[in-house]
């Protein structure tokens, strides 16, 4: 069983799988920086792929004023990952590595997003959706 640190080693290297899939994110974010009231407000939006250390969310960013707060890791997110076939959703907390412009109005951004701290549950529960979407029916 790898160590935190070595999970952490992992993580930053990207060294899992990626699935293509689109599930439902619940997201809040969280900042000491942003005096801002949408805030705390909770967002939602989906996944366009998944590993075990990160996702690409397509989401709305509420104010483009937030941005470089969020390349900067001064915004974080706090995510509910809906998998299919499991009653609670996995939650961790994350930072944005990057962010694709929509380029128009109204589109969403595509946020490119590492797991800063999960469980190791909900790692486990990533895990084995990763495994069986890869696996032969």
């Amino acid at each position: 069983s790898p160590s935190r640190s070595t999970l952490a080693f992992e993580i930053e290297n990207r060294r899992f799988t990626r699935v293509a899939t689109q599930v439902l994110v619940e997201f809040k974010f969280f900042s000491n920086f942003v005096d801002d009231d949408r805030i705390e407000l909770s967002y939602r939006g989906t996944t366009s792929n998944l590993s075990a250390g990160g996702l690409l969310l397509k989401c709305h960013v509420p104010d483009p004023a937030w941005i470089p707060e969020l390349l900067l890791g001064r915004v974080v997110l706090g995510l509910k990952v809906e998998l299919p076939e499991h009653a609670e959703p996995v939650k961790a907390m994350a930072q944005v590595a990057w962010i694709e412009d929509p380029g128009q109005r109204g589109e969403s951004h595509a946020l490119g997003v590492r797991f800063r701290e999960i469980t190791r549950d909900g790692h486990d529960r990533l895990l084995s959706f990763i495994i069986d979407s890869k696996m032969p029916s």
